[in-house]
């Protein structure tokens, strides 16, 4: 049993809710939408969960140094409607975005606009309700919208990762209000990602990825999965001619009606990895055709790879059961971010 600190953050006091909105508003604590007053009981009851006392530092923001205690993620956790039940998540999330290859304050920072997509494996999706089916990528419950809210707070509260401060984003996107999906790991066939990626099997985890905005696709003429898969390497060629060219994490997004296909045909998700690699390439001349014609010089015959291995690719199943749809959500830029997976539970730093 942890024992009980007292609680560091300062304390206000409101004369009602309104109030309390309005408070946070005008301090910048908000993303706009309204919060749920962080009491020290509701604080507590986050850090009574996961066994960490109040001071204990999660991690260090390794180029503005800033120091995050389980306190202040507890604080931000509750402000974005989390549950108890739900703080694990968060934390692991956030470990995982403080690691090297994450590149935390270069994804916050960037005119690019990305925001962190967080994909959640394990049986911690079944005991805090999350649904990875009907409308998965959208408000899909309300852990998964809590938990990718709390990041975003977190961020700009303790980060400063706000418009026009860290965040330099020329347009953003809708994903960084909450960007959290859970895996639909009871209606595949497949290996959850997280297992895939080196966790063991059975236990909670989260991958992030610093992520553009989803695009979405559609094909219902076909049950090849090679035809399949070319709709999604399209969607994929049409983000290296109109964003970046350089390879990266993709995420591809596969539900149901798409996935009975690959697993009539036999399709393993290193399957679709390597079929994607071999196929997700263009020639620097193809940028003449969208407007960049300026930059093909002497070296249009070259050839770029969406991917520098198969292993760049997470394959995520998800989504409601009707409907050949299917997403593509593309690399913040290229490889300077890597998508990083952790158990949840799991101490980084401490010693082994």
């Amino acid at each position: 049993m942890v024992p009980k600190m007292t609680l560091s953050s300062k304390q206000y006091a409101v004369d009602d809710m309104a109030a309390a909105q309005e408070f946070f508003h005008s301090r910048g604590w908000s993303d706009g939408l309204p919060v749920v007053p962080p009491t020290p009981d509701t604080v507590q009851a986050c850090l009574d969960w996961v066994m960490m006392p109040a001071d204990q530092l999660v991690g260090i923001e390794p180029v503005r140094e800033c120091a995050v205690t389980a306190e202040k993620l507890a604080v931000n956790a509750v402000m974005a409607g989390c549950l108890p039940m739900h703080f694990p998540v968060v934390v692991a999330a956030f470990t995982a975005m403080l690691q090297e290859p994450f590149l935390l304050h270069g994804a916050t920072a960037s005119t690019g606009g990305c925001a962190v997509l967080i994909v959640v494996n394990g049986p911690v999706r079944t005991e805090t309700g999350m649904d990875g089916t009907f409308n998965a990528l959208a408000a899909s419950d309300r852990a998964s919208t809590a938990i990718g809210r709390a990041i975003r707070l977190v961020l700009c509260n303790l980060l400063d990762v706000r418009p026009g401060d860290i965040d330099r984003s020329t347009l953003g996107h809708p994903g960084k209000l909450s960007y959290c999906i859970a895996e639909d790991e009871e209606h595949s066939p497949w290996l959850p990602l997280a297992e895939e990626r080196g966790v063991p099997e059975g236990a909670s985890a989260v991958t992030v990825m610093a992520a553009g905005a989803p695009r979405q696709l559609m094909n219902e003429w076909t049950t090849k999965p090679e035809e399949i898969l070319e709709t999604f390497v399209a969607e994929m060629k049409s983000n290296m001619r109109h964003y970046s060219i350089w390879p990266g994490n993709y995420a591809i997004v596969v539900p149901p009606q798409l996935r009975a296909h690959f697993e009539a045909a036999g399709w393993s998700k290193a399957d679709i990895r390597s079929y994607v690699f071999e196929h997700a390439r263009i020639r620097r001349r193809d940028w003449a055709e969208c407007g960049k014609g300026a930059v093909v010089g002497d070296r249009g015959d070259r050839e770029y790879a969406a991917l520098t291995g198969p292993d760049d690719l997470l394959v995520i199943a998800a989504g409601g059961p009707a409907g050949g749809f299917g997403a593509v959500i593309p690399p913040w830029f290229g490889g300077k971010s890597k998508a990083v997976t952790l158990p949840i539970g799991a101490c980084v730093d401490c010693d082994p």
